[in-house]
Order: structure tokens, then sequence, then C-alpha cells
């Protein structure tokens, strides 16, 4: 019987945030992210010894996670969260609201009550340190301290005795359980990289690298890539090529896993899955086995485009071609080759973790079977290659996603013919290997390497290394050895890929500055470190302004026809408006359908009215609208309705509105409510009766405006709106991507006078 191979690749990486001329660490995500996932990824396989996986590890993630295990790591992040509340400073108090309350406001931050509560109280100051800072109290600084870094332990960790006794405390934190949780994270911290060593060791996984400081190794070896991939593509102005340099920072990689773990890695994940034939050529040069990137660069180096049906599926002639191993042969290189299926990769990204666990587990087996059917019938074994970053998803996720794990690993050694392995245990069984000999260079973002050039920022942050580079072959040899080591150790971290993912229109974070000033630092230092002043250019921002999905609240009562039409601009006035930011965070991939939303309230009823990125999509989905509504001080929702919409070919199909399980309404109904209405034809709206959500607008007096802003802050409610969009039963876009968009239920004066 032919067998089905599932490969799974995790990628672990942050940013080198490490500046090597004042060992201080700009940002705190390389600690963060070693205490909440790294560990537990692993040591999860414990329970299923069948399931063997593949973790890659790149280097400056691990000498990071090294340099925090001894101690020697300069974290003013940590420092701050350390200190005892009474004694920061101003500066360090302001320093603690702006970073301490950055993460996931439900999965993190909403896990538990009094991290909640203190969130809350930042936000009802505009998430500005300077004006909110007067409001925290010594203990409130301390309980932010601690559920701060609670907040990133593994799940592991939770269940440790000491540990659990704090989440049970959950306010009121001492002193002492500060330094105990300061203290434990060194020691947590310190675990991470003996867990995948011991696992390497049984045999449960294999350890693959990456370049040392994660560069784009196409582009390093030669700029001019970009525009083979993406041909009349904008090129910076002097022209980047140092192939020894990507062998430098390849080979280092492969040193260090060796030194750390004690095993030569056979296999490397490229930075971004950045592969060209040049790249090919060094790595065999190096003694690399085998490689991997995604599905896109196959299609373009073999002339195929992997178009799936209705249901994600490809025609057999393509699932025979993606769902194989390829040997690349070309002159004296010779490499195995592993192509991601970029659509499953991408459901565990960035659509399971909106589905209950146990059904979101079932989806994707049934979705790795389906897929790999056509080679199946054909006699022939299929490899089913996952590969996407082992971090960031699980900040969505419930739990880290521990229990859609569970359940998918539990679901794959339990299923007869399939086989969850490791990359080289796939390549040793394999027979029929799929024949290269040339490849297109690209990426697993859009097969080219369009994230990282071309745009104006990009382009002049590779000048800028170009310039540096070039200052550093002219003057290295009259420096010193320690200063020649310097210099060169800062070129190969500016190399890294990371700082031009933050340049360019395609993703921000809320640290985009650091970003930005951290590699005009590196930069920088190559010059000091040569004993020269770094050029002017540097100490200007590369990045432009920020991109940030943008809310403006509701200003007046609106009543607009619900047609579905949005030309009639003037009637959604006054609404509250949540415009999306098509640009993502440190995971790509997200797909983008929906652009900005318009909620607002009349005395009687609440209005919706969504906008589509470009046009109403293709093929069926459904629209779904959950609104709640809430009463000051209350714990839970007065009332919580889910308006469902069904669209076929671009037409509303139908749609129901519920409250849990009553059904309410639907477009069916012989007698329809006439206050209920859904439309579509341009753009999506509805309207709902207010008494439906149990809300009423608070009735001020006419008076003075200090009596009417006081009585309305009694007694105001607040509804709570998320739209969504659902493709074969899966959450495909919503708005937001996380939280909700928020209404008070106020007299129309009240929105007027702003109370």
């Amino acid at each position: 019987m032919p067998a089905l191979r599932v490969i799974l690749v995790w990628h672990q990486h942050q940013p080198f945030y490490k500046d090597l001329v004042t060992g201080e660490y700009r940002l705190p995500w390389t600690r963060l992210h070693a205490l909440k996932d790294y560990y537990g990824m692993v040591k999860l396989l414990d329970e299923f010894p069948s399931v063997h996986q593949n973790f890659n590890l790149v280097p400056s993630l691990m000498v990071q996670i090294q340099d925090y295990v001894a101690g020697t790591a300069q974290d003013p992040f940590l420092s701050v969260a350390a200190k005892p509340a009474k004694d920061l400073s101003q500066e360090e108090r302001r320093f603690a609201l702006q970073y301490l309350f950055q993460a996931n406001p439900q999965k993190l931050i909403g896990r538990y009550p009094r991290y909640h509560e203190l969130w809350e109280r930042f936000r009802e100051h505009g998430d500005h340190p300077e004006r909110a800072e007067r409001y925290f109290q010594p203990q409130d600084l301390t309980d932010l301290q601690v559920l701060s870094q609670i907040a990133w332990f593994d799940e592991f960790f939770l269940e440790e005795k000491d540990v659990a006794a704090l989440v049970a405390k959950g306010h009121n934190y001492s002193l002492d359980d500060q330094k105990l949780v300061i203290a434990r994270e060194r020691e947590l911290l310190g675990r991470v990289l003996p867990a995948h060593a011991e696992a390497a060791k049984q045999g449960s996984i294999e350890l693959s690298t990456t370049p040392f400081y994660h560069p784009i190794l196409p582009l390093v070896c030669d700029t001019s890539a970009g525009a083979v991939s993406s041909p009349g593509l904008a090129l910076p102005q002097n022209r980047y090529r140092h192939p020894e340099d990507a062998r430098e920072q390849l080979t280092r990689g492969l040193d260090l896993h060796e030194k750390v773990f004690g095993l030569r890695p056979k296999g490397v994940w490229p930075s971004e899955g950045s592969l060209s034939e040049e790249v090919l050529a060094i790595a065999h040069s190096v003694g690399v086995k085998w490689m991997a990137t995604d599905e896109g660069v196959l299609g373009r180096s073999t002339g195929s485009f992997f178009a799936r049906d209705g249901n994600g599926r490809l025609p057999g002639n393509l699932a025979e071609k993606l769902y194989n191993i390829h040997r690349y042969e070309n002159g004296t290189a010779a490499m195995h080759l592993v192509f991601r299926d970029h659509t499953i990769s991408d459901l565990i990204g960035f659509v399971y973790s909106g589905m209950p666990p146990a059904e979101a587990a079932q989806h994707l087996i049934g979705n790795i079977k389906e897929a790999a059917k056509p080679v199946l019938a054909k006699g022939r074994d299929a490899v089913v290659s996952i590969i996407l970053d082992g971090e960031n998803a699980w900040e969505y996720y419930p739990k880290s996603g521990r229990e859609f794990l569970r359940y998918f690993y539990d679901g794959l050694q339990r299923e007869a013919g399939v086989e969850a392995v490791t990359v080289s245990e796939a390549i040793a069984r394999h027979k029929d290997f799929g024949k290269m000999t040339s490849l297109v260079p690209g990426s697993w973002i859009g097969a080219n390497f369009n994230v990282w050039i071309g745009a104006p920022e990009d382009n002049r942050a590779w000048d800028y290394l170009h310039h540096a580079r070039e200052f550093y072959a002219q003057h290295a040899a009259r420096a010193t050895e320690e200063q020649r080591k310097l210099a060169f150790e800062e070129i190969l971290i500016a190399e890294g890929s990371d700082w031009n993912w933050w340049y360019g229109p395609e993703h921000h974070s809320a640290n985009d500055r650091d970003f930005d000033e951290l590699y005009r630092k590196h930069l920088s230092n190559v010059y000091q470190a040569l004993g020269a002043v770094p050029p002017d250019s540097l100490a200007q921002p590369i990045a432009g302004a920020e991109v940030r999905p943008s809310f403006v609240p509701q200003t007046a009562y609106i009543h607009p026809r619900v047609t579905g039409d949005k030309v009639r601009y003037f009637e959604w006035m006054g609404a509250a408006i949540y415009t999306a930011d098509n640009r993502s965070g440190a995971m790509h991939g997200k797909q983008f359908l929906l652009d900005s939303v318009y909620v607002g309230i009349d005395s009687t009823h609440v209005y919706g009215r969504l906008d589509f990125k470009d046009k109403v999509p293709e093929g069926d989905f459904d629209l779904v609208v959950n609104v709640e509504s809430w009463a000051s001080g209350e714990l839970r929702p007065r009332r919580a309705l889910r308006v469902e919409a069904s669209v076929h070919e671009r037409t509303l199909k139908g749609w129901k509105i519920e409250n849990g399980s009553e059904e309410l309404v639907t477009a069916s109904s012989s007698q329809p409510d006439e206050h209920v209405k859904l439309a579509l034809l341009r753009n999506f709206e509805f309207k709902v009766p207010l008494a439906w959500l149990l809300a009423t607008p608070s009735a001020a007096p006419a008076e003075r405006a200090a009596e009417r802003k006081a009585v309305a802050v009694a007694a105001t409610s607040r509804l709570r709106l998320r739209f969504s969009l659902w493709q074969n039963r899966l959450p495909v876009d919503s708005l937001p991507l996380e939280g909700w968009i928020e209404l008070q239920v106020l007299s129309e004066g009240d929105l007027i006078f702003g109370a």
C-alpha cells in the first residue's frame, strides 16, 4: 500500500535584538517567545512518540537564548519588570505601561482578569503612557509586572506548583512574588535548547538550521535576483553582491548547531524559504543535503500554477508534482528539495485559531488526506509538507494552541497509512523523486523577494548596507583584529531579513520605529568600530509614517436606508468607522477580503455596513456579525446576537438572526419584522432593533453639560460588534482581526457633546 507521509517543519525565529556595542536588547521578544512557545512545542511530542517532526532553529535565536541563560543579556524590559514598583522612576513607569501591555488582548491579556482590568484602564486614557501613568498606583504596577511575565509562560510551566500558585493568587502580588517570577524566567529559558537536544537524540525530531542572522541569501548573493523573479522591479541604486557573505552565514549556522547539539544538520530552511541556483550551489558545497521552500517556487520553476478547486484540492497531475520530494541537479550541485503546501500551512497560521480545537484538527487531517488522494490512487507514496512559523500563530489560539495540536497529533498517529516523519526520514523512504535541473529564484511569499526589495524604503536600506559594506572593504585592513571582527559582525547582522520585513508597504508592528532605529544602529556601529563617524543619513529614519488600523467613534445618530449600496455617503456620516490595516504583522499570508466597517445607532436601531476590500468576493461564503450588549459593571453580556447571511454568486440567498440557540427571525419568516433588514449589493448592510439587545440609549437631561455627562456615564451601556467572512465553514477574514468594535449606547445629545 502506498504511504502518506506528513512533514511538519516548525520554523523558530526571532530577529537579532541585541546591540553589540551597548550590549542592550532593544526588544524583549526572544525572551518572551522562548518562555511561551519553543519548549512546549517540543515537549508536547513526549505524548506522541510516533509523531516525528522537524524544528528549524535560527542560530541568531539560539545565541540570544544562550545570552539570557548565562545572565549576560542586558534587557531593559526585564529590568523594569523586576524592579520594585515603588522604586520606578516616572520614565520607567511610562516605559512599563508602553511595553508590558504588548500582548494579544484576548488570548494572553484576557486570560488573566487583573491583567485585563489594568489593560482596560490603560486604554481608557488613550493608550498613552504619559496620560495613564498617574492612574497606576504601586500595587497596580506590581500586578502588571508579574502578570505581564506570567502571560508569556509556556503551558507546561503554568502547571508547575509555584507558578500555578501565582496564577491562582490573581492579584495583590508581593515583591517576593515578583522576585520569584523573574528568577524562574532564567531557569525556564535554560530548558529550551536542552529539550531540543534530547528530542533530537531520541529521534523524535530532526533539527535543521538557517543562515546565521536570517539573511535572504539570493539577495545577499546578488540583489539583481529581485528583478529575476519580478521583472521590472525597481532595484537599489547600488548592486549588492556578496556570495562570500552568504557562504559565511550558512557555514556559521551549521557550525553553531553542531557545537550546541553535537550533530551537524543535514537540512536547511533558508530564511523565508528563499532560494536561487547560486544559493543551492553554495549549500551543496558546504555539505547541506536538503532544503525547503514554497510551492510557488516549484510552480515557477516548472511552469506550473497550483490552482485549487473550490474545496482547496489540486487536480491529479499537480498533486503528483507538489506531494513529492524533488532532486535538483545542475552541474556539480545536487540537493533534495521539499516544497510546502501553501494552503494547508496557512490554514494553521491564520484560520484554525478561529475554530474549536477538535473541529480544526479534524478538518486539518481531512484536508491532508484529501490532498494526497490523487497520488495515492496511482499507487505512489505522497509527501505533504507543512511548514510555518513555530511561534507567531499561537498567540491567536486559546492556550497557545496546545489543545489543537494534541487533537491533531493524536489524529495523525491513529490514521492508518499516515506517517508523521522528519525530512531525512521521508527522503530515506522515498522512491520516485521528481527531477529538477533549474530553479527560478524566489521565497515562500509570492515566489519572489518583493517584501525585502523594490519599495523605496527597502531599496534605501540596501543602499545604506552597500555603503557600509564598501566602507568596511576599504578600511578594515587598517583596523585592529577586534575592530574588524566587530564591524563585520554588524554587517552580517544588518544583512538579516528582519529589517526589510518591516520596511515597505507589507508589514507593520507597534515596534516599527524600534526596528528602524536598531537597523540603523547596526550600520552605524560598522563605522564606529572602524574609528569613523557614521554618515548623517543614518541619523534619519528610513521608515515613513506608520500605517495603522484606524477607529473613529460615533459622533451622531445615523438613519441610513439599508440597501447594500455604499454610494449613499451622507447617510452614514456620524457613524463609528473601523478601517482595516491590510498589512500583516509578523506572520505573512493573511487573506484580506474586508476593508472597513461603519456602525452606529439611533434611538431604536443599531446599523452596520461592511465594505469589501475590492468587490464582493466570488463563490459561496457566509457573513457573520456578532453583536453583544453590555451594561456598566457587568461581567457578562446582557444579550448576544448572531447575524448570519449566506451569499451565493454575490447574491444574498438567505439570512437569520439568533440569540444563542433561539432563532429570532429569518429571511423566510412568514411575517418578517419590519424593523429588521439585511442587504447586499456593493456592500453588506443591516439594521437590528436595540430592543433585541436589551439596550436603550440613556436619557440625559438637557441642562448643564456636566450634569448630562454624569447621568450618561451612570446609565451607559455599550455594544460590541465583530464582522467575519467564512468560506467552506472556515473563518477567512474578520474585522477587527482581534477584539471588538465598541459603541456607546447614548442619547443623541450625549453623542454630540462627547459624554
